[in-house]
């Protein structure tokens, strides 16, 4: 505005000095006289004509700025407002883009979670019914009397207590998910010896780990390794990863263990040889409810919901960790790494 009141100014005053300078030598008296009465219009048709001229552009982008923020509203959240200017109005224009960038992000995450949510109720409905219905099946069989022997009342009785003992895991590894990754999750920190912990949890798996074909070599050290860590969710951590090697291991076959120390941090790997992954398996893996093809579990272990090594990442990422895997020439490595350095609301 202020750019066309000084062109038409100028402009007004070019066309004075003109105007008077041409009438004058012509002895054109009318002229000279009506010239006068012509000033203001001829300064406001400058003026007007000058600014619409400059502001041409602005228009022409608020108008589409317009058409954006119509086509947005809407529910095209696709659609970006085509501004390239430094100015103002550029910066509305982009602000504009990013605000409907982050309102589709919301959406899809808000999509995706209700997705989860729907998968993460088809999961526990399909994994609490099996174990379900074969204990009510066994448990019938048992109300008639349909057994044929003491030999086979004893098995009824068995499996149905294998399947209730299953039901209890897979509510277990449920319950410990949903407080994991609950807002309120706490952890009960306190100075725990890692070697000893760990090699109490080796100590307790290996009988488990012969019964399968399974031998353990473990590299753990033999010097104490005192932590700030909450120990019952380190122990669940490392335990969900051995019970995963083990189901997933060749039989016969090797479990190695290994515990390194650094300045920084521990590491704690759970190594296996088993069946090749192809790289969506491997990308799903730490999935909650993702489980692998069951051709690759061993028949003597109970399968369970496929929370085990999503409740083991959780723990590490609670503890300021890491759980990754290493997966070369059929070999699976899993590094839990732990930081040395203490939380902040340690407790002593």
């Amino acid at each position: 505005m202020l750019l066309s009141l000084i062109i038409a100014v100028a402009i007004n005053n070019l066309f004075i000095l003109l105007f008077i300078k041409v009438g004058t030598g012509m002895q054109w008296d009318w002229f000279v006289q009506f010239f006068p009465y012509s000033l203001t219009p001829l300064y406001i048709f400058i003026f007007i004509f000058t600014f619409l001229v400059l502001t041409r552009g602005i228009v022409k982008d608020l108008i589409t700025l317009e058409r954006g923020l119509q086509i947005i509203s809407e529910g095209d959240l696709s659609h970006r407002v085509s501004i390239d200017r430094q100015d103002e109005l550029g910066r509305v224009a982009f602000n504009i883009n990013r605000m409907t960038e982050r309102l589709h992000q919301q959406i899809l995450n808000e999509r995706e979670i209700e997705k989860s949510k729907m998968e993460m109720i088809t999961g526990i409905s399909h994994d609490l019914r099996t174990p379900l219905t074969s204990i009510i099946g066994y448990i019938e069989l048992l109300r008639t009397n349909s057994f044929q022997d003491k030999e086979e009342y004893t098995r009824f009785v068995q499996n149905t207590y294998n399947k209730a003992i299953l039901l209890k895991k897979l509510l277990d590894d449920l319950f410990e998910y949903t407080r994991l990754t609950s807002v309120d999750s706490r952890l009960d920190l306190r100075r725990i010896d890692l070697f000893q912990l760990l090699d109490q949890l080796l100590f307790e798996f290996e009988p488990i780990a012969q019964e399968n074909g399974v031998q353990i070599v473990k590299t753990i050290g033999d010097s104490p390794i005192i932590m700030v860590i909450d120990s019952e969710k380190i122990a669940r951590a490392i335990d969900n990863l051995l019970m995963n090697a083990l189901k997933y291991s060749l039989k016969p076959g090797t479990i190695c263990i290994r515990m390194k120390t650094d300045y920084e941090q521990i590491t704690i790997e759970v190594e296996n040889k088993g069946t090749p992954l192809t790289q969506d398996q491997e990308e799903k893996l730490f999935d909650r409810f993702y489980k692998v093809d069951h051709s690759r579990s061993s028949e003597g272990i109970q399968t369970g919901a496929g929370l085990g090594l999503s409740i083991a990442r959780n723990i590490a990422e609670l503890h300021r960790g890491t759980l990754m895997l290493n997966h070369v020439n059929n070999v699976f490595t899993f590094q839990l790494k732990l930081p040395i350095a203490p939380l902040a609301n340690t407790v002593s």
